[in-house]
């Protein structure tokens, strides 16, 4: 039995923070104010009538209560282990306080904006409205920009600075798009042509190869990755999961990036036979399509798809196709790549009342272009999603101790406070805590992969679940390595690791070869649903938010890796050592240990 607190509990110690009344009007005063990333540029001044959907998060008074829940039903050796929160309880708890409602539909009211023009999230903590840009200037007190990247030419509308009424500061944490400057990417970083017939880039030794679990893997395994490689190497050979309605695995895709069937069947006929004419669910988030035409079909979501359905099968899988994408059109109207497209996901799937328990994403981006407000915001809604039972993996980014670039040419590694200072730059949401990064790994035995991104976070601090592996690794970093240049007392990532380059895809009907820790995600994330299903099984709930859980009992049940770095910003970058390490994090699972140990938590 639950042993949430009630509501009207809850909310009494918010509603004495808000106790004096609070003026109607009052003059403008900075909100919030940024300095743009070095590689954006203002373009020309932002179309007047181009629309404009702008995301107003109030705040939550109670997310501490949340997050005492999600740390209570995540901890193995907590006796709420598992269980886990209802959306209704959730929305209860963030919430916001009602002055703080009734105050910002004034505000709107003011400049004309009546109820018909509001969208609210199911908790009220968010409220969308689309208006002008000449409308948001007036209302916000600014002067938006066309802003264009230099390096890929892509233009978003920002501005670097934004004011509200000085009685309204206390009652809005947040409001985008206005001063984040993210670029949605993917982490898939190596492309190679394979031969259609063989699947092989080189020819193989016959000898066996031994996996860090003890176990005999074959040899092709070194150079080309399958769902059946990954199932050796893992110790999840011979594991078949239910095909229930209980069980689920999802996907999310962005920058029309289209998961094609075909090329799944074409790689179930090659990889995993049994799962031939299976499919799966396409969601659309705001209008995202899939389109089928094969010159279309998306190598980032192929990879996806490929390798977590295909580890997965028959777990009832769907796919999340989200809108936005670049380039930005100035002279179009319409609320056009003004959100990153996450953030209009995480709304969309905060709304239902079924989510997949397991979720993959292989997309990120700096974390220094993210405002701090607003990551803050977006991690509390992976929280929410963490205490009500599903488990969310972020892949670990492409630079190592980079900005998640793998082009050391167009790597950025200068911090963009105005300080303009040489720093190891964190990814986001892979800083997160809430969330399960995966860095990458290569070749068998296992090695860090060169290009595993990895390292601590500027915004957020260490949790306490990870406070003994990282204290560790950082007692024995020789003193004064790279003083400076990153956060000591940062959440540190990633959390964990997979094989992560020369995974064999099928992609536009071609046979290829990705890597990338975008290849990690969705593989750590399938073998994640397998111990689901052992769990549901066994009648026991899913594993939820994973972290407490990986850090604690689950510990012995990951192979360490101790070879390889990660360079980056012009240095080699961390190492991967013996214990938790900013490269691998915890090391590889062995999945035939970690079933063992989840079908009695």
């Amino acid at each position: 039995m639950r042993s949430l607190l009630p509501c009207a509990v809850i909310l009494t110690a918010a509603s004495f923070i808000f106790a004096a009344p609070s003026p109607r009007t009052s003059p403008y005063k900075v909100k919030e104010s940024v300095f743009p990333p070095q590689d954006w540029k203002i373009h020309s001044p932002s179309p007047p009538e181009h629309n404009i959907e702008l995301k107003i998060g109030l705040p939550q008074p109670n997310f501490h209560v949340l997050e005492k829940h999600l740390y209570e039903v995540s901890d193995p050796s907590h006796p709420r282990y598992g269980q886990h929160l209802s959306k209704a309880e959730v929305e209860a708890i963030v919430a916001p306080h009602p002055e703080s409602l009734e105050l910002v539909t004034e505000w709107l009211a003011s400049h004309g904006l009546g109820e018909e023009d509001i969208t609210r999230s199911p908790a009220k903590d968010w409220m969308t409205i689309t208006v002008p840009v000449r409308e948001a200037e007036k209302m916000l007190d600014t002067t938006y920009h066309v802003w264009k990247h230099t390096t890929t030419g892509e233009s978003i509308i920002r501005t670097t600075s934004f004011s509200l009424p000085i009685h309204l500061h206390d009652h809005i944490d947040v409001i985008q798009p206005t001063t984040t400057f993210a670029r949605l990417r993917s982490f898939k970083s190596t492309v190679h042509k394979v031969d259609k017939e063989t699947g092989q880039v080189v020819a193989q030794s016959n000898t066996p190869i031994i996996s860090a679990s003890g176990i005999s893997v074959d040899p092709s395994c070194n150079t080309t990755i399958t769902v059946s490689c990954l199932k050796q190497l893992y110790n999840a050979k011979g594991i078949t999961p239910s095909a229930t309605t209980e069980n689920s695995f999802g996907i999310t895709g962005y920058l029309n990036q289209f998961a094609n069937f075909q090329d799944l069947q074409s790689f179930y006929a090659l990889e995993v036979p049994e799962a031939v004419n299976s499919s799966f669910r396409v969601i659309s988030v705001a209008g995202g399509q899939n389109n089928q035409t094969l010159s279309e079909a998306g190598d980032e979501a192929d990879l996806d798809i490929e390798f977590g359905f295909g580890i997965t099968f028959p777990i009832n899988g769907t796919f999340f196709t989200t809108a936005g994408s670049p380039p930005f059109i100035p002279d179009m109207n319409n609320p056009t790549d003004t959100n990153e497209p996450y953030t209009t996901w995480l709304d969309f799937v905060l709304a239902q009342e079924e989510i997949p328990l397991v979720i993959t994403t292989s997309y990120g981006d700096g974390e220094q272009t993210v405002p701090k407000s607003f990551a803050i915001r977006v991690c509390a809604g992976f929280a929410q999603l963490g205490a009500r039972g599903v488990s969310l993996t972020f892949s670990s980014g492409d630079g190592g101790v980079g900005d998640g670039d793998p082009d050391p040419t167009t790597q950025t590694c200068i911090t963009n406070d105005g300080k303009n200072r040489t720093e190891f730059l964190p990814l986001f949401p892979a800083s997160c805590p809430f969330v399960t990064a995966v860095g990458g790994t290569t070749h068998v035995p296992e090695v860090a992969a060169n290009f595993s991104g990895g390292g601590f976070s500027n915004y957020f601090t260490r949790p306490s679940y990870q406070n003994a592996a990282v204290s560790a690794f950082l007692d024995n970093l020789p003193k004064g390595t790279f003083a400076g240049l990153f956060n000591r007392n940062g959440r540190a990532y990633p959390d964990v690791a997979a094989q992560a380059d020369n995974f064999q895809v099928v992609a536009g009907g071609e046979v290829q070869l990705f890597g990338g820790t975008s290849a990690a995600s969705p593989t750590f994330a399938g073998f994640v649903a397998l111990l689901n299903d052992a769990r549901l099984k066994a009648g026991l709930p899913s594993l939820g938010f994973l972290n407490p859980l990986l850090y604690s009992t689950a510990i012995s049940a990951f192979n360490d890796i101790t070879s390889g770095n990660a360079p980056g910003c012009g240095t080699e970058g961390f190492n991967a050592t013996v214990g938790w390490d900013p490269v691998t994090g915890l090391g590889t699972p062995d999945v035939g240990k970690l079933i063992k140990l989840v079908r009695y938590l």
